[in-house]
């Protein structure tokens, strides 16, 4: 990336507007700088002003097709992969992206407006050095005929090789240094395509509204529709345009070589989240108070599904108590006795066999695995749990194996006791 080793952001507000790739709707959004350490933060302002969301694989949506989104209270934000791409190729470490909408607008399907529009306006240095994201050893996903794999390096390059295995499309290969002006000059005009049949079955799901032959390129017999190829590669380069886009929601700069061969969006995000699994991050200590990030360093469960708000008297491989504050904002609540909200059994059960979780993984020999249920046995439920209530969770590990533990545990509101059960896990590599 960039020698500079100091954060930046742009010099000045600017609003863009267009028509959204999937959804076809109109929608304006604005850019604003953003202080040093804030990242790539997001808002809805047709829904809540208020809040704002960082572009995090954390937060990403997970069951969108052909393209990335982000999560935004309750709503969602479509397509962010461009102005993604954007951000991490220029090199700008902070700002405030305001939505009016539920999609980024296409334009003309490449990140060419958004990449000339930031240069004109410029960028304004800031005193805080630059979040760097190296891994010691190789890094990689593979599935298949798809995989990624990222090698360490001072510098950061991308090896791409595009191979649709189709008469339309050609295989395509190119490899590169990834600097700002070599983003602007070869990758940001890179626009998005796809086979003629795909279009024809992404328009009968119901996406691709917003799509035409200008902002997007249809391959039939290897050209596109009605348009003009910029690059010969294009297709090769946008999808190196989009992961860079997606590798930017590890929230920091990428150092290393990037070889990909035939890779999308689910493989680039599973590629982030190995990354920032492979990040060396302090342990936390015997007796220590464990926060919700600490907890999902250890398990891989996120919301809605994480019902553990901190871990206290953390003795890794042994004992927690683990605490979760319930209130009528959790989701199970919307339809579970309505009128009379109780909270479900089964998620109390869940909530302390994720203690049981934190406990199990801490273990040297068992971190970056996942604990999966083999049984839940001795299971009573003596007092309900309502809103309002603080869930207590006492559990203690019994037999642990080489792939397998056991952990029993008290659930208490108050001095009540409110459910006890015993755990089994199979513990397995993520």
């Amino acid at each position: 990336m960039s020698t500079e080793c100091m954060q930046r952001t742009i010099k000045e507000a600017v609003e863009f507007c267009g028509r959204g790739l999937h959804t076809g709707q109109e929608v304006r959004f604005l850019v604003r700088p953003a202080p040093e350490n804030t990242g790539i933060v997001f808002c809805r302002t047709d829904l809540d002003p208020n809040l704002k969301v960082r572009a995090s694989v954390d937060n990403v949506r997970s069951d969108e097709l052909r393209q990335t989104a982000l999560v935004v209270g309750s709503g969602v934000i479509r397509t962010i992969e461009h102005l993604m791409a954007t951000f991490h190729g220029l090199g700008v470490d902070n700002a405030e992206v305001d939505v009016s909408g539920d999609e980024i607008p296409a334009m003309d399907g490449s990140a060419k407006d958004f990449t000339e529009t930031f240069l004109r306006i410029g960028f304004a240095e800031q005193s805080a050095p630059r979040k760097w994201i190296e891994v010691k050893e190789p890094v990689f996903v593979d599935q298949g005929d798809q995989s990624l794999i990222l090698l360490p390096g001072p510098g950061f390059s991308i090896s791409y090789t595009l191979s649709y295995r189709h008469r339309d499309l050609q295989d395509q290969f190119l490899s590169m240094t990834i600097l700002p002006e070599i983003f602007e000059r070869e990758l940001a005009s890179a626009r998005t395509f796809c086979l003629k049949e795909e279009a024809e079955y992404l328009l009968a799901q119901g996406f691709g509204k917003g799509a035409n032959v200008e902002n997007t390129l249809v391959f039939e017999r290897n050209r596109p529709l009605e348009n003009t190829l910029r690059f010969e590669n294009e297709a090769c380069r946008h999808k190196m345009m989009d992961l860079l886009g997606d590798l930017y929601l590890a929230g920091g700069f990428v150092r290393g070589h990037v070889i990909a061969a035939r890779s999308g969006h689910t493989l680039n995000l599973e590629l982030v989240r190995r990354i920032l699994m492979a990040q060396e991050k302090p342990f936390p200590q015997l007796g220590s108070t464990l926060t919700v990030d600490q907890i999902q360093q250890i398990i891989p469960h996120r919301y809605p599904f994480l019902f553990v708000d901190r871990i206290e008297k953390f003795e890794p491989g042994v004992r927690a108590v683990g605490f979760k504050q319930v209130t009528m904002n959790d989701y199970f609540f919307q339809g579970h006795f309505p009128g009379h909200p109780v909270m479900p059994g089964v998620i109390i059960i869940e909530a302390m066999a994720q203690v049981g979780g934190v406990i199990m993984l801490s273990k040297p020999e068992n971190r970056n695995k996942i604990a999966y249920f083999m049984s839940i046995d001795f299971a009573k439920f003596r007092q309900p749990v309502m809103p309002g209530d603080e869930l207590r969770m006492e559990v203690e590990i019994g037999k642990i194996r080489a792939r397998t533990g056991q952990c029993t545990g008290n659930a208490y509101v108050g001095e009540k006791l409110v459910c006890e059960a015993q755990v089994k896990f199979a513990v397995v590599d993520r």
